[in-house]
């Protein structure tokens, strides 16, 4: 993989998401151009041997990027787009990780012709187990899709959906869900410690049963309703747990009303 990349803000995501490129060697150091104007992180971005900058104006005339990534938040995207535009009508593709901004912003921002790709990346991405979901424009070539897919599976699993609106579901599942997951534990914890466990042990057993479990569902290849049954033994203490969860689909219920509530507002954040 060769090709310059510019990667325009290099927060917590913005860092992980490069020091993933690097690391894993599907990006060169002396193919990455970091635009960061906050004088620490962009000496953390230097550190990793990649040339630093502290805006737009900065970057080479002659530079002809072959990715451009936005790495922004998004009250700033408006601020921050249009210093790109003299790249629109090159080769350039532009990969925006700013939650909630659709594409239509950046065709306003960019140009209508401009190649863009709209990725929503979750929190675990920062230890390379992330859930990455894209959605391109008509402008994308396949070359490019396939550029950036290689890149973002470096941070996790890379899925694709072809209808942008679904990205408010995306949004409302794996982009909020790990705040679901890490509130499960914090309930997991406060019950374990509710039934005589000390601190500790309760803390330890939450999490680690909450991983454990994740990781046997994503490498058994068994669906996770058949794991279930496999550990639910009939009048057993499992059994008894579950029917106070699924019992009246309690769980199924209030699972559908939380992610309704994020899809919503996240369609009502993207207005």
């Amino acid at each position: 993989m060769s090709g310059k990349v510019v990667l325009v803000g290099c927060g917590n995501m913005g860092y992980a998401m490069l020091s993933g490129w690097l690391k894993s060697g599907r990006l060169a150091a002396s193919d990455a151009v970091v635009v960061e104007p906050n004088a620490d992180l962009r000496k953390r971005a230097a550190a990793l041997g990649v040339t630093a900058v502290a805006g737009a104006a900065d970057l080479k005339e002659d530079l002809a990027p072959r990715l451009i990534v936005i790495a922004v938040k998004p009250q700033v995207i408006r601020d921050v787009v249009p210093a790109y535009r003299r790249f629109a009508g090159s080769d350039a593709t532009f990969l925006s990780i700013a939650a909630g901004t659709r594409i239509a912003l950046f065709e306003a921002m960019l140009g209508t012709g401009a190649a863009i790709i709209r990725c929503m990346p979750n929190t675990p991405a920062a230890i390379g187990k992330g859930m990455m979901v894209v959605v391109s424009n008509a402008h994308v070539t396949g070359e490019a899709d396939a550029f950036v897919e290689a890149l973002l599976e470096t941070s996790g699993r890379v899925a694709r959906i072809a209808d942008e609106d679904g990205m408010d579901a995306v949004t409302a599942v794996s982009g909020s869900g790990p705040a679901y997951i890490f509130h499960f534990i914090e309930c997991l914890t406060e019950a374990a410690k509710k039934a005589g466990l000390p601190v500790e042990t309760a803390a330890l057993l939450a999490m680690q049963t909450v991983y454990g479990a994740a990781c046997l569902a994503a490498e058994s290849g068994e669906a996770p309703g058949r794991l279930r049954e496999q550990v639910t033994s009939p009048n057993g203490t499992t059994a008894a747990a579950l029917a106070v969860l699924m019992g009246d689909s309690r769980l199924a219920d209030l699972m559908a009303e939380a992610v309704e509530a994020a899809r919503e507002r996240s369609v009502e954040l993207g207005k």
